[in-house]
C-alpha cells in the first residue's frame, strides 16, 4: 500500500484514463440518448477545463491531499485516531465522511447564488456524458480542495483512505455523468449502492425543483436520508431537457465562454430558495 501512495499521482491517472476509456467505448456501444450537441467541441473544452484544472490545482496547493492526509496521521490530529477504531474501519469512515462532506458542498453551491455562478457551468453543458463529470469551474475546483482537506485535517483521514475516496470519487462521476444504456432492473439494484447515470442525470434537468435533487456523487444514501432524492425526471429521460436556459447557445459551449459564464447574466430561479424538492 506504501508504495500507492508513493505513486499517488500515477495510480490516479491510471484510474482516470482506464474509467473515462471503459465509459466512452460504452457510450459509442450502447447509448441513453442521442447527442445534440458537436462532441468534438465539448469534448475539447470539458477536457482542456480539466487540464486547466489540474495545473491550477497544483500551483495552488503544492502538497496534495495524500500528502496532507500522511502528516495528519503522523501528528495524530483529528477525530477519528481518538476513536481507537480498528485501521479498517477508520478508513471505511473516513471515506464514508468524506463523501458526506462532497454532498453538503454540493447542496452548498447550489444554495447560495455566488457558489451557483461558479457551479452552473457545470449544468451549462447541452449534453450529458462522461466527459461532464469533470466540467467544473477552476475557482469551484479550488473551493472543493480547499474544503476536503479541512475535512481531512479535521477528521483525522488516514491517507489510505484519501488515496481511496479520489480513485472511487473520480471513477463513479465519470460513471454516473456516463450517457450509457443502463438495463432498468440493474440501476435499481446499482442505485441503492451507488448514483447511477440515469439518477444524476434528473440533476441536470433545465427544470430547478429537478436540478436540486440528487446530489450525490458516489453514494446515493445522503438524498434519500434528507429528502432530496428524485427517482425520475417529469418528462422521463429521452424527453427531458439538459442544460440552463441562459447558455442555451452552442457558442457557450467553447473553453473561453465557459470560464467567463460566473458572472454572465442574472443567477435566475436554480439557487435553492425553498424545498423544491418536495414539489
Amino acid at each position: 500500500m506504501q508504495a500507492l501512495l508513493n505513486n499517488e499521482v500515477t495510480v490516479r491517472l491510471s484510474f482516470f484514463f482506464g474509467v473515462f476509456a471503459v465509459m466512452a467505448i460504452w457510450e459509442v456501444m450502447a447509448p441513453r440518448r442521442p447527442l445534440t450537441q458537436s462532441k468534438a467541441v465539448r469534448w475539447y473544452s470539458n477536457l482542456g477545463i480539466v487540464a486547466l484544472n489540474t495545473i491550477l490545482a497544483r500551483i495552488v496547493f503544492p502538497v496534495a491531499p495524500v500528502v496532507v492526509a500522511m502528516v495528519v496521521t503522523e501528528r495524530g490530529w483529528g477525530l477519528l485516531p481518538m476513536l481507537e477504531l480498528p485501521g479498517w474501519a477508520v478508513i471505511a469512515a473516513a471515506v464514508v465522511i468524506l463523501d458526506f462532506a462532497i454532498y453538503l458542498q454540493h447542496v452548498m453551491v447550489h444554495a447560495v447564488p455566488m457558489l451557483w455562478r461558479l457551479h452552473r457551468m457545470h449544468h451549462a453543458d447541452l449534453d450529458f456524458d462522461v466527459t461532464t463529470g469533470a466540467r467544473f469551474h477552476p475557482v469551484e475546483i479550488l473551493l472543493s480542495m480547499a474544503i476536503k482537506m479541512v475535512v481531512i485535517i479535521l477528521i483525522g483521514a488516514p491517507a489510505v483512505a484519501v488515496l481511496i475516496f479520489e480513485i472511487v470519487l473520480t471513477a463513479t462521476a465519470m460513471f454516473n455523468h456516463s450517457n450509457v444504456n443502463l438495463p432498468l432492473g440493474m440501476d435499481r439494484v446499482f442505485r441503492l449502492v451507488v448514483v447511477t447515470p440515469d439518477m444524476h442525470r434528473v440533476h441536470h434537468s433545465e427544470l430547478p425543483h429537478e436540478t436540486n435533487s440528487n446530489f450525490g456523487f458516489n453514494l446515493p444514501w445522503w438524498d434519500r436520508l434528507f429528502g432530496t432524492y428524485r427517482d425520475q425526471p417529469e418528462k422521463g429521460h429521452q424527453d427531458m431537457t439538459i442544460g440552463i436556459d441562459l447558455f442555451r447557445d452552442p457558442g457557450e459551449l467553447h473553453l473561453h465562454k465557459m470560464l467567463a459564464q460566473p458572472v454572465a447574466g442574472e443567477v435566475g430561479e436554480f439557487p435553492i430558495k425553498r424545498r423544491d424538492w418536495d414539489r
